[in-house]
């Protein structure tokens, strides 16, 4: 098979670039054997605040105009809903943090994202005696469905390959790359944490964040939207809600622990009054950068190699964003935002 790409890893990252590639006639091949879990195990929430400092998403505005039209468009095209629309409220754990709410809500990169009317809790099974902060432009993408669904569509269309990439099958020239009886003019890595393995870009500083996410029912409660508080709580279906996430920088498994299960229960119980039930426990890996920047570009010595990666706790926003600068970057030769482009490394 003769392509134009071949994309390497199907999670929110090599999704985000096919997308460019079909809308744009490309033809393409992608190989992916479900390695990694971290697009498939990450709850799907997004929103333009970072609600731990009261900070803005880098490049929020910019990401959400991508990402809306985006994701509506996958849901054409894959004839499922993916993109659900949801209020969002950040507990207040005092007067101070109030205070620091309001003074963020003034700046004007945050004032279309911060509500500056306070919420009253209404859910006896809440705790949250200071009030609640609704954040504007939030959401959560099935993440899970969104994959499993775009999977089934590459297999119809005879797009995918299931198995692992071998490295030292691929043969690079100038021109032309080959991999076993295939052929292509670029190829694009989009592995998340396995990115590490692969002997052209490993050179570059991913570090990987584990993160621990429950699904657990919780009868009576009936909130339809999320809390953010020293973790979230967010509706699933019927009684089930997700709760997360944990941050772990030294355990870089996919496997769930009893650790992590106490760490989210734990942290939830200082504000749900209610007793709840772990449906479900599921942990992957975050492909996570110091700067908190996307992994973007093309390979120093191989014109033809290029890397989407990098994306962290963000995938859902940041990921057409980053899609669309590495097609405009190949295709039409459109420099790369120069915070996520991956020259700020050197081999």
């Amino acid at each position: 098979m003769k392509v134009d790409y071949f994309i390497v890893g199907l999670g929110l990252a090599g999704v985000a670039f096919c997308e460019q590639l079909r809308k744009a006639n490309k033809s393409f091949l992608v190989f992916d054997n479900n390695s990694q879990q971290a697009s498939l195990v990450a709850a799907g929430m997004y929103n333009p605040v970072i609600l731990k400092r009261f900070t803005e998403v880098w490049m929020a505005k910019e990401q959400l105009a991508l990402a809306q039209p985006y994701y509506k468009e996958l849901e054409r095209l894959l004839n499922v809903k993916l993109d659900y629309k949801l209020k969002l409220y950040r507990r207040f754990a005092s007067i101070e943090e109030q205070n620091i709410w309001f003074t963020a809500s003034d700046k004007p990169n945050l004032e279309p994202y911060l509500s500056t009317t306070l919420v009253p809790n209404k859910s006896p099974q809440i705790d949250a005696p200071y009030n609640l902060g609704e954040v504007f432009e939030a959401g959560r993408v099935d993440t899970t469905v969104l994959i499993s669904n775009y999977r089934t569509y590459l297999k119809s269309h005879s797009q995918i390959v299931t198995d692992g990439f071998q490295y030292e099958a691929l043969q690079i020239d100038a021109e032309t790359l080959q991999y076993k009886n295939h052929e292509a003019n670029h190829i694009v890595f989009c592995e998340g944490f396995g990115l590490k393995q692969n002997p052209f870009f490993n050179y570059l500083p991913l570090n990987g964040t584990k993160g621990e996410v429950l699904t657990i029912n919780v009868p009576g409660l009936k909130i339809d939207y999320a809390i953010k508080s020293s973790v979230f709580i967010m509706p699933n279906s019927d009684e089930d809600y997700y709760v997360g996430a944990t941050y772990s920088r030294f355990d870089k498994t996919n496997n769930p622990t009893e650790e992590g299960k106490a760490e989210l229960s734990s942290k939830l119980k200082t504000f749900l009054k209610a007793p709840f039930e772990v449906v479900s426990h599921k942990a992957g890996v975050r492909p996570t950068v110091n700067d908190r920047r996307p992994l973007v570009g093309t390979h120093a010595s191989h014109k033809n190699l290029h890397v989407l990666n990098g994306l962290g706790s963000r995938g859902v926003m940041i990921s057409p964003y980053a899609a669309k600068q590495l097609f405009n970057f190949i295709e039409n030769k459109q420099p790369l935002n120069p915070e996520i482009a991956i020259g700020r490394y050197t081999i």
